[in-house]
């Protein structure tokens, strides 16, 4: 298989044995926006904690998903919420506007091997997003921001947490993710990488930085597409 146009590199799965995954904008394309209802809610939350305008909460918000990881880190440092009331809050979200997408659970049950998702949001969520994607029940493990103890990606414990709780050796894992700074670790740990790209001429809710790539050393492949990509990887495995 090879990277995008950009890069040409060759990368060969054959020895992957454990599948792990990014959940949102990672196992359905950023254009389908459901960040956007979770983003409104989170500046929402922000605005009644702090009491400011929509506009200023919306700022700090940003400010605090850029510095620590998460909304609700920041929010957790400076302000001591109860991260589950935060989370039930911002995930109370019309899933709907996801399309299902069954193709891709066929794809992910032909890979060799575990799978997981490992996401800075919630159970609750993650499985709420799988149900609406039709690919819920396809996974052996799901480690959420709750099992990492509220510490998000891309910092460097909830990856040791993760591969700890379920004994994974890293150097036969790949993960699948959107933001490429949270491949940096992944990468120093020994994993190969997968970036998901946005697809072009769609229109969603993101910050410039979260997709600065910088020299993409820690980026083994990338692509737009997931379904694309599993089917190189699946027909790779079997050739």
């Amino acid at each position: 298989m090879t990277m995008n146009a950009e890069t040409e590199q060759a990368y060969n799965f054959h020895h992957v044995t454990e599948w792990i995954f990014d959940l949102d904008n990672t196992l359905y394309p950023r254009h389908a926006d459901l960040m956007s209802q979770i983003d409104v809610k989170m500046t929402n939350f922000v605005a009644r904690l702090t009491e400011l305008d929509f506009d200023p909460a919306r700022k700090l918000q940003k400010e605090l998903y850029h510095e620590f990881g998460t909304t609700l880190n920041g929010l957790m440092h400076r302000y001591d919420v109860d991260p589950h009331e935060y989370l039930k809050d911002v995930h109370d979200i019309d899933y709907s506007k996801l399309e299902p997408n069954p193709f891709l659970g066929d794809l992910i049950m032909m890979l060799p091997g575990r799978k997981h998702i490992f996401t800075n949001g919630d159970v609750r969520h993650a499985e709420n997003t799988l149900e609406a994607l039709g690919i819920d029940g396809m996974f052996d493990e799901m480690f959420d921001i709750v099992a990492a103890g509220f510490q998000p990606k891309p910092a460097r414990e909830p990856y040791n947490k993760f591969l700890s709780t379920f004994d994974i050796n890293p150097a036969e894992a790949v993960m699948f993710e959107d933001m490429p700074r949270n491949l940096e670790v992944p990468k120093a740990l020994g994993m190969a990488t997968v970036l998901i790209t946005p697809q072009a001429g769609g229109t969603y809710v993101a910050e410039n930085w979260e997709s600065e790539v910088g020299d993409a050393a820690h980026i083994d492949f990338s692509g737009d597409d997931i379904n694309k990509i599993l089917a190189g990887i699946v027909t790779e495995l079997t050739m």
